[in-house]
């Protein structure tokens, strides 16, 4: 267990520690000549009756450091608030009490200390006063105890108090993937680079690969040595102070505020979606575009609030919101955020983080509030993945939703119903919806161009769901294609029912232009060589290839340059095969030149006629394989 002090400034905090543990956490030299806290403390508590250690995080309690005191209370199980008998509740008490609440913090105590210097009445009206500040706060329920550290009375009752809650500890996720924050790096003789900082979920063991992030590098780098609550370990787990010595990483390459997690479940973001409250002593509303100092885990950041199901948020009220912060930072669903000022001279807010993956667009949609509202409302991984696969018309991420989780592996959704691609998934009632979307959109295609096969997929994703992620629009196209509801032609697709007959003149001139188009190759053949070497009229050749190019049976590169189908399909899987030999899949126009011995012009033209029917897609001076690889196939 974690205990965490909190409490104004010349409370009593270090004392109380010192006391307890006989440990003096006020290790710099500033510190001992001001005889004040300025950074966090740590010390340790053997429970004689058992093997129990508890870990101690002592706080600032100056108004200047409460980031500081942010940064350690953000991990802790159990919070002790300390009142001063003769000062009473002051205005860090009152702060500090704000920032535990809003951190979710319900198991904790209130602690008048300095009993020795004050009467019986005297405690008796700070009782009171603490009785009165605890109401409504997630401190409602916690004992108030009184104690001298000077004397040592209430020692003991602290202590056992202490003991009985380390027996009960704070459930911790220590299936999921590893996340510690870090909150100091230094070197050792001998050890290296040494992080310390307290574990949030997961295990991490003596050889494990771990991954700091934020990090634009995206180092791994291995744990040499352990040591949990200051004992040498093997394995360290959620719930304990850590510190971790490094390989790979000079300790000024780390920062407080970073993660160090499981490679697979690091993110970093600069968008995040969240439950978000107005703490009750708030003077005035909330508005969207409000600057905020946002603490997560040991890191604040600046950055701004949008509202996305309210127009203001009043005192005590609660809504939906999204982060905009400055630099991106590591949040995983669950996380509580605090929300300071623009000045930082108070604390505001605070929330539950719903989203890390916060999109740009579409935020206010009424299915995006859906989603939110289903994450707020779930309890569980697995009844999250359900719930948002349930709100989610346009699929759902299965990777992105395991990281943002903090999950070691990928949760699969429950039943054979739902439509899978990849890392996508799509709920079987959305996918029914979708197809049948298809289906009435063919039908009005063919029903007002009855001469044509049908629209290019591309086309038609545009017209049916133009933000399905194509993995699901292929796998969509496929199932249909299974059930015998649609046909694709190339890249034409159709009803299985429609179908266009050639006349017999165009099937005569179709059987004429095959082997010419096969002696053209990769080039193509003009309509108007194509007429000459056939010797049928140049409109007839013209209007007959535009028919066969809308079948699938041709391709039309440019207006007048065809191409035969086996061709095209050559000149795909050069595609395919230049774009795998890169990570980012790209095709340059010199390399498809090179790779089909074609002129730079129709080179060019060929890759811009593969942009327009999906199998690529131009970016920059480059063209990048599409998901929609599979046509020509």
């Amino acid at each position: 267990m974690i205990v965490g002090t909190a409490g104004h400034i010349d409370h009593g905090k270090t004392t109380l520690v010192r006391a307890l543990t006989g440990v003096d956490t006020d290790r710099l030299p500033e510190e001992k000549k001001r005889g004040i806290s300025i950074e966090l403390g740590y010390a340790f508590l053997d429970d004689p009756n058992s093997e129990a250690r508890i870990g101690f995080v002592d706080v600032p309690g100056h108004e200047r450091f409460v980031h500081t005191m942010l940064a350690g209370a953000t991990g802790i199980d159990y919070a002790l608030l300390l009142v001063a008998a003769d000062d009473g509740v002051m205005p860090q008490t009152r702060e500090h009490l704000a920032v535990l609440s809003l951190l979710g913090l319900s198991r904790g105590a209130l602690v008048i200390t300095k009993a020795d210097r004050a009467t019986p009445e005297r405690l008796a009206a700070v009782q009171a006063e603490l009785e009165a500040l605890r109401a409504g706060s997630s401190l409602s329920e916690a004992p108030i105890l009184q104690l001298s550290a000077t004397t040592g009375e209430g020692l003991d009752a602290l202590r056992t108090l202490l003991f009985a809650e380390a027996s009960s500890p704070r459930q911790r996720p220590l299936d999921a993937a590893f996340r510690l924050a870090v909150d100091r790096s230094f070197s050792l003789d001998g050890v290296g680079t040494v992080v310390t900082g307290s574990i949030h979920a997961g295990r991490v063991s003596v050889g494990d690969e771990l991954v700091l992030s934020p990090d634009p590098q995206a180092r791994r780098l291995r744990v040499r040595s352990l040591h949990a609550h200051n004992r040498l370990v093997a394995t360290a787990h959620a719930g304990q102070r850590c510190a971790l010595g490094l390989v790979g990483i000079a300790k000024d390459e780390i920062a407080r505020g970073q993660w160090l997690s499981t490679p697979d479940a690091a993110l970093a973001s600069d968008r995040i979606d969240l439950r978000l409250k107005l703490w009750p002593g708030e003077p005035r509303p909330l508005r969207s575009g409000t600057p905020v100092h946002a603490h997560i885990g040991a890191r604040a950041v600046t950055g701004t609030v949008a509202l996305l199901d309210a127009d203001t948020l009043q005192p005590g009220g609660e809504a939906l919101a999204q982060l905009l912060l400055r630099e991106p930072i590591g949040a995983w669903r669950g996380d509580r955020v605090v929300l300071r000022d623009a000045s930082a001279s108070r604390t505001m807010a605070g929330g539950t983080v719903l989203d890390p993956f916060a999109p740009q667009r579409y935020r206010r949609t009424p299915a995006r509030l859906a989603e939110l509202r289903a994450l707020h409302e779930a309890t569980s991984p697995a009844e999250r993945l359900q719930a948002l696969l349930d709100a989610a018309p346009l699929g759902l991420d299965l990777r992105r939703f395991a990281v943002a989780e903090g999950l070691k592996q990928d949760l699969a959704p429950d039943g054979d119903a739902a439509l899978l691609a990849g890392d996508w998934a799509l709920s079987a009632a959305h996918a029914t919806v979708l197809a049948q979307q298809v289906q009435d959109r063919l039908a009005d295609f063919h029903a007002r161009q009855p001469d044509e096969l049908g629209p290019e997929a591309s086309r038609l994703r545009r017209l049916v769901a133009p933000r399905l992620p194509e993995p699901l629009w292929r796998a969509l196209l496929a199932r249909g294609r299974e059930q015998g509801l649609l046909a694709q032609r190339g890249a034409f697709v159709h009803l299985q029912a429609h179908g266009v007959e050639l006349s017999a003149l165009e099937s005569r001139i179709a059987q004429k232009v095959a082997p010419l188009l096969a002696a053209a190759g990769f080039d193509g053949a003009w309509v108007r060589d194509l007429a000459r070497d056939t010797q049928e009229a140049e409109t007839l050749m013209r209007a007959t290839l535009a028919r066969l190019a809308q079948q699938g049976d041709v391709h039309q590169i440019v207006k007048d340059l065809y191409c035969g189908v086996a061709e095209i399909a050559k000149m795909a899987a050069l595609v395919r095969e230049l774009a795998g030999q890169n990570r980012e899949a790209q095709v340059s126009a010199a390399g498809f030149r090179d790779a089909t011995g074609l002129g730079r012009k129709r080179a060019i033209q060929v890759l811009e006629y593969f942009d327009r029917v999906g199998l690529l897609r131009r970016v920059g001076d480059v063209h990048r394989l599409r998901g929609e690889a599979d046509l020509f196939a």
